[in-house]
């Protein structure tokens, strides 16, 4: 079922406005904020494996010489199944999530942490799914068969 807001928003633009709400909460609400050991390095750690996760699949991309634009699927030219492909279907979201992760581990604010399931929910619905839509019509039972052996996230 489609709705207005399918592949609409830029991805990036959800992880930048996830870390923007983070950061705000603990910044307005400082009370909410907890201390753990090494949050900050963990955290940083956090966004660089993210930042990694989101480099590699757009190598690929670029190799298969399909499209990086999250905002038009059907004009994806090539399936990308191997190397991170293998393990997970959208490792660039992936990846934004862990960025948004690591922001939270530095920021480390309680109320913060909502932002998570949020940003991974509406990835979910407006954003992953009208992508598999529109793979499965384009790519039909390849898509398919690869989409019943790989998982979505992890």
């Amino acid at each position: 079922m489609s709705t207005p807001l399918d592949a609409k928003l830029p991805p990036p633009i959800v992880m930048l406005a996830a870390c923007a709400a983070i950061g705000w909460v603990a910044y307005a609400y400082p009370e909410t904020r907890i201390a753990f050991a090494f949050s900050t390095p963990i955290g940083i750690a956090l966004i660089a494996l993210g930042f990694a996760l989101d480099l590699r699949p757009a190598i690929q991309f670029l190799r298969a010489r399909t499209t990086l634009n999250p905002l038009r699927p059907a004009a994806s030219a090539a399936l990308v199944t191997d190397g991170i492909y293998r393990f997970t279907r959208n490792p660039m979201y992936l990846g934004q999530t862990l960025v948004s992760l690591g922001v939270w581990c530095v920021w480390s604010s309680v109320y913060g942490l909502i932002a998570l399931p949020l940003q991974v929910a509406f990835l979910t619905l407006f954003q992953i799914l009208p992508e598999e839509r529109a793979l499965s019509a384009k790519f039909g039972a390849e898509y398919d068969a690869y989409r019943s052996r790989v998982r979505r996230w992890l």
